[in-house]
């Protein structure tokens, strides 16, 4: 009776401990966040009817071809991935897409104010300027220009279910994470190299871009490889459309992904940190099988053996 005593004594502070240190300290480190499905209701709806055309000249006319490069409309970026994260931390992404991957309102308010839009106002106090500018105006009505340049990028972008997972994710994520299980470095996917020196220079060249990230960003954004099977889907999800909600002060900017967008970043993720699943799927039904066939020879020999017995 004693021995019980002891050992249910030993059980209760084992639960205990085990409660203190997992499930409360999650909820208090990681507290359960809902997302809004990527409606960004604390930005504001365009108020104007885009035009396209227009909405191009205006483009080239504010000058953003000195830091993006727009692929889909024949325009190069200006800079090499490494000499642009020299000079304003992180690669500008190319353009072409962004019309599909990213809300309307979000690069309206990108465009206008990306320190607010990207919700990383606080890392820009005391005079520190955000790198990319924000855009005042050509002189007529501003709310008009960023429609009309919202309307541009939309009609050059692909239909949004064009879009791949991996396009989605590179154009989102890919600039600042890696993902080692499929090459991705942030610079882009890891080629094969006939001779060592020349993957020497390529790595060197990673190394550099990521000093440059690391000081822009304060550390170095994680490897995502695992990042799906070790955070999840949800944390990831809610990562994505508002940072400030589960890491409150964090330099990751608010993504602002549409909906279809966001699903498509996690399918990506899901592909790449599981690449085995489907062969591990098909190798499990024919464990299965095995099972079954092996329980059922099982119990027709016990039968027979059972039977001379008796």
């Amino acid at each position: 009776m004693k021995e019980l005593k002891i050992l249910a004594v030993v059980v209760f502070f084992t639960l205990l401990t085990y409660w203190g240190v997992e499930p409360y300290a999650h909820s208090v480190m990681h507290p359960h966040v809902e997302g809004n499905n990527f409606q960004y209701d604390d930005l504001k709806p365009l108020k104007k009817k885009g035009n396209a055309a227009k909405g191009k000249e205006t483009f080239m006319s504010a000058g953003c071809t000195g830091c993006h490069g727009v692929e889909a409309a024949g325009m190069p970026a200006p800079m090499d991935p490494i000499s642009a994260a020299a000079s304003f931390g992180v690669n500008p992404p190319d353009l072409s897409q962004a019309g599909a991957l990213y809300d309307e309102k979000f690069l309206a308010a990108l465009i206008k104010n990306p320190a607010h839009a990207l919700k990383v106002e606080h890392k820009f106090v005391d005079g520190k300027q955000h790198p990319m500018p924000g855009f005042y105006g050509l002189g007529g009505d501003i709310d008009q220009e960023v429609a009309d340049i919202v309307a541009y990028m939309k009609s050059i972008a692909k239909n949004p279910e064009e879009i791949t997972p991996k396009e989605a994710f590179e154009n989102a994520c890919g600039r600042c994470h890696a993902v080692h299980y499929e090459k991705w470095t942030q610079i882009g996917e890891k080629p094969k190299f006939k001779y060592k020196k020349d993957e020497l220079l390529f790595e060197a060249k990673v190394l550099d871009y990521q000093d440059y990230l690391t000081k822009y960003m304060g550390k170095l954004p994680p490897d995502l490889s695992m990042y799906i099977r070790s955070r999840g889907e949800h944390y990831i999800m809610t990562f994505m459309e508002d940072p400030q909600a589960l890491l409150k002060g964090t330099a990751m900017p608010r993504v602002g992904v549409t909906p279809e967008s966001a699903e498509k970043v996690i399918e990506y993720l899901v592909e790449s940190g599981d690449t085995k699943h489907e062969e591990r799927d098909s190798v499990g039904i024919i464990v299965m099988f095995y099972l079954f066939v092996f329980a059922f020879l099982a119990y027709l020999w016990k039968q027979s053996i059972w039977k001379e017995l008796h």
